[in-house]
């Protein structure tokens, strides 16, 4: 096979990439957590491998298709691992992938861990700004996307900034129309290769795995280093412990792209770690994502609070099958308590609330009925402090930035030394930049984040704070409050809120006055919208609220 001198011809330069990479966790700290159990010591595709010996015939993915089995996703990988290792892919190099959920994203992702490289997921619908910024500050050397998603030419518009990205070596296409775009290797070509041709490398399980991506509210996306430790230790545990059963008997049906920062808990976690199912579909609809758990049974359901409120007001629920359903878990936002109440009631199962970021922390509300809060901080998952502005450790109930540090600790920051500085500390922590509180029941509870405070003539306002007081209005379905620029007062707040009520600015604050809240904090305009737009990663788009609060809605004026 020739796949280097072909992309080669084709003018993508040919260099050799090995990322540069500290460990902000002390050493002694890791080995401290393997001896505890909380880590396997073992790497993600040797974990998997371990599931297929054990249960070859065992269905690892539930997707469009149809149902494979951990035999035969194991066959893919190994077989596009030889393509890789073919074009030249080995460890320390860095692949992106950009595929949408299904079994084909799984099989990548296994087979860049068995070659040893580093995988960097980032979910389709990214514009090129995005893109090229992740592909070159992490000097991938092969990305692997579609040719189209939703008439976007993905591949294409890659490959038409190659002269910006010297470390790439391929653009590895799938999917319909692959022909058309010159420059591209397709797919079909690393499977050219055999698994018999493929033979697994030595890895270390404290080496880096995976790159997860931000959601981009900075000038650029951050990308967080974890290892394969990191992963399948303290992830795995977090999530094992939102299971009732054995382990292989979890069924997760992902609502959120697997090339998201929670989608991590996908083929890592559900597959390599747990050896469960993952149930997969290329995109979220309400009505489908009813018909699904229906017809395949899973025992979780993960998405975004947003995703959830969708599914509560779906003409078809009263008359789905959800009998199977263990636990919905949610993350990416605040849960208020009322939407929580209706889906423990009409969902039949635990809601669970999951605080968690790429940057390394998480924490859930477990399987008990949830409060209000995120739960009790596990360890063995990550050790959770609440730090004032000195860096001192504040008593229960004072509210100060969140810190963490455990076994699912990234490593770091890549390429970025100024990252690190600022959001690590010396021996590991990370600063969250999260405000939050531990009450007198050990119980973490975030009460909003440092850079998303609307300042208003001086006066911090919490937009967490305000949306956990309109949702509870009957109107309302969903909300995100904004900030929107003010010549006088710097910043006004902007609520932009789903409903099909004709909802009035004073009607809100009307509301929030009931609620006791102080008239400095009420949102001075309003935008309606049908429902709130999501990012590529599944979460509220807010910088596209920000666009449309800063052009739209009635104002008030005091």
């Amino acid at each position: 096979m020739h796949l280097r001198q072909a992309q080669t011809r084709e003018g993508l330069v040919n260099r050799t990439s090995i990322i540069r990479y500290t460990d902000h966790v002390p050493a002694d700290l890791r080995r401290s957590w393997a001896a505890a159990g909380h880590y396997p010591d073992q790497d993600l595709y040797s974990l998997f491998r371990g599931h297929v010996r054990r249960a070859p015939q065992a269905p690892a993915v539930l997707d469009a298709e149809g149902t494979v089995s951990y035999g035969e996703l194991d066959r893919t990988a190994r077989r596009l691992a030889a393509g890789l290792a073919q074009l030249g892919v080995g460890p320390g190099d860095v692949v992106a992938v950009q595929l949408p959920n299904d079994r084909l994203a799984c099989a990548v992702d296994l087979a860049v861990a068995a070659v040893g490289a580093i995988v960097l997921p980032f979910p389709l619908g990214r514009g090129d700004r995005d893109a090229v910024s992740l592909l070159r500050r992490s000097e991938a050397v092969v990305v692997i996307t579609v040719a189209d998603h939703r008439g976007y030419p993905c591949a294409e518009r890659i490959r038409k900034h190659a002269d910006a990205l010297p470390m790439l070596r391929a653009v590895v296409v799938a999917g319909d129309g692959v022909t058309g775009t010159p420059g591209c290797v397709p797919i079909e070509a690393l499977f050219a290769a055999t698994s018999d041709e493929f033979a697994p490398r030595e890895i270390d399980p404290d080496g880096p795995a995976r790159i997860l991506v931000t959601s981009g509210s900075e000038a650029e996306p951050k990308m967080v280093l974890y290892s394969h430790n990191a992963l399948a230790g303290g992830r795995g545990v977090m999530m094992a412990g939102l299971h009732r059963g054995t382990p292989a008997s979890m069924r997760n049906l992902f609502l959120v792209p697997l090339a998201s920062a929670f989608g991590s808990s996908g083929t890592p976690v559900t597959l390599a770690t747990l050896g469960g199912t993952l149930v997969l579909r290329p995109a979220f609809d309400a009505a489908a994502t009813l018909r699904t758990i229906a017809d395949t049974r899973p025992t979780h359901l993960l998405g975004v609070p947003t995703m959830l409120r969708m599914l509560l007001d779906c003409p078809g629920l009263p008359d789905a099958d959800l009998s199977s359903l263990q636990a919905a878990v949610l993350g990416g936002s605040a849960l208020d308590l009322d939407t929580a109440r209706r889906a423990e009631e009409l969902l039949g199962c635990t809601v669970v609330s999951l605080y968690g970021s790429a940057d390394g922390v998480s924490c859930n509300s477990g399987l008990g009925r949830y409060d209000g809060t995120v739960g009790r901080p596990d360890p063995a998952v990550a050790d959770i402090r609440v730090f004032g502005q000195d860096g001192a450790e504040l008593a229960a109930g004072a509210t100060g930035e969140v810190v963490a540090r455990g076994p699912m600790s990234p490593m770091s920051y890549l390429n970025s030394a100024e990252l690190d500085s600022t959001l690590r500390t010396a021996d590991g922590w990370t600063r969250t930049g999260d405000l939050g509180l531990i009450d007198d029941r050990g119980r973490l509870r975030i009460v909003g984040r440092r850079k998303d405070v609307v300042i208003r003539g001086g006066l911090n306002i919490s937009p967490a704070e305000v949306e956990s007081v309109l949702i509870t209005h009957p109107a309302v379905r969903d909300v995100a409050c904004v900030a929107v620029a003010d010549p006088l007062y710097g910043e006004r707040v902007c609520a932009c809120v789903a409903t099909s009520a004709e909802l009035s600015l004073a009607e809100v604050t009307a509301h929030l006055a009931a609620a006791g809240m102080e008239p400095r904090k009420f949102p001075e305009r309003l935008v309606l919208l049908a429902a709130l737009p999501l990012s590529a990663a599944g979460k509220v788009d807010r910088q596209a609220l920000r666009v449309l609060a800063a052009n739209e809605g009635s104002d008030a004026t005091r």
